[in-house]
Parts: C-alpha cells; sequence; structure tokens
C-alpha cells in the first residue's frame, strides 16, 4: 500500500504542470498531487493517496511526455512516518 511518492521528473514543456497535475490526481487511489517546478525542464511531483499504483503512475507520466529521473521517497504501509533528524544527519555529506 504506497502512500506517498517522491519522483524527480523531466517533464515536457507541454503539458504543463497544471495539466500534469490534474492528470495524476485522477488516478485510482490517487488523493493529492503536489508539482514543484526545480528547473525548466525538471519538477518534484509528490503523490499522496491511500493505494497509490507505481506502474500507472509511471504509465500517465510516460503518456505526457515525462520520465522519471529517481524516486526520491515512498512511503508504504497503514500510515505515513515522516522523517525525523538524526546526530547522524548532520554530520553526513551529501
Amino acid at each position: 500500500m504506497i502512500k506517498r511518492l517522491v519522483l524527480d521528473v523531466l517533464k515536457p514543456h507541454s503539458p504543463g504542470v497544471i495539466e500534469l497535475s490534474e492528470a495524476l490526481s485522477k488516478l485510482e487511489g490517487v488523493e493529492g498531487v503536489n508539482i514543484i517546478d526545480q528547473h525548466v525542464e525538471n519538477a518534484k511531483i509528490i503523490i499522496g493517496g491511500n493505494r497509490i499504483d507505481f506502474e500507472s503512475v509511471k504509465k500517465k507520466l510516460e503518456e505526457m511526455g515525462a520520465a522519471i529521473h529517481s524516486i526520491d521517497q515512498v512511503a508504504a504501509g497503514e500510515k505515513i512516518i515522516e522523517e525525523v533528524r538524526t546526530p547522524q544527519d548532520r554530520s553526513a555529506t551529501f
């Protein structure tokens, strides 16, 4: 049961982020979509719901001319566990 997906996506110029978010929000199991336009061609897409089907999301993005660069976060199970910063996080270099 996927409840949240955070994707780094190479998006097309057309359709735009409004059309892309509307199309993704209509997929079964998706309750909300948030798209943050990071660069001219990249976007961070956050998808929330109760039973998100990754393959449906991927297919819809491909149909609209977008490509997933990476899956940056996945939350699954009965509830979403929020990230907690620890002392190890401060010393890590990325």
